[in-house]
């Protein structure tokens, strides 16, 4: 730069780790602006008072917009309506768990049988994912909670795959690796209750 007049240093914050962007600003007419280290043409002090109003404005939107954010962000995160564990069970699956047991007994005659299997195992391979919001039921084996979330939520997954091809057999596979799977899970964290029958 070309001597004379004052260094102004201009410090916008962005609300983020990297400190945010530096500019160095010299007030005198005619003189010239060094932006991070570049040089501009010569530009009037009136401009530049304009350019660090608008830095600082700049600033203001990032630090207004990020909490907002973050706000939204931690309400759109998953976390259980009902933490008590019996009471989810008894209420989320018990009910689609009689239905589909009672409608897998024999092979569907139409459409409406294929259907109503299609919605009860679609609510037990999503209640999988459910499970892995809750935390252990009276343990603190989560990996052991978690393996046992996936394979519902795998097996029931395979179960819907079926009903929708009218695939009985697999259909039928698939529903007796979920309820095993189940069992499998009360086994290691309920005493081995209840046990489902297929």
């Amino acid at each position: 730069m070309s001597p004379g007049g004052n260094l102004v240093r201009f410090h916008v914050r962005s609300g983020k780790s990297d400190g945010g962007m530096v500019i160095l600003v010299k007030i005198k007419q005619m003189q010239l602006l060094q932006l991070e280290g570049a040089i501009m043409p010569k530009i009037d002090s009136k401009w530049l008072l304009g350019l660090a109003v608008c830095g600082f404005a700049f600033a203001g939107t990032f630090a207004s917009a990020e909490p907002q954010a973050s706000h939204e962000h931690s309400a759109a995160h998953g976390e259980p309506v009902e933490s008590n564990m019996h009471e989810f069970m008894e209420y989320y699956f018990e009910p689609a768990y009689k239905e589909l047991r009672s409608e897998m007994a024999s092979e569907p005659e139409n459409n409406t049988g294929w259907k109503a299997i299609k919605a009860h195992s679609l609510v037990l391979a999503e209640g999988g994912n459910l499970l892995l919001m809750h935390k252990p039921y009276k343990s603190d084996d989560v990996k052991s909670w978690r393996e046992h979330s996936v394979a519902v939520r795998k097996h029931g997954g395979e179960l819907f795959a079926a009903a929708k091809k009218k695939d009985y057999a697999a259909a039928r596979t698939a529903y007796e690796a979920m309820i095993g799977q189940c069992n499998q899970c009360h086994d290691g964290f309920h005493h081995g209750k209840p046990k489902l029958k297929p």
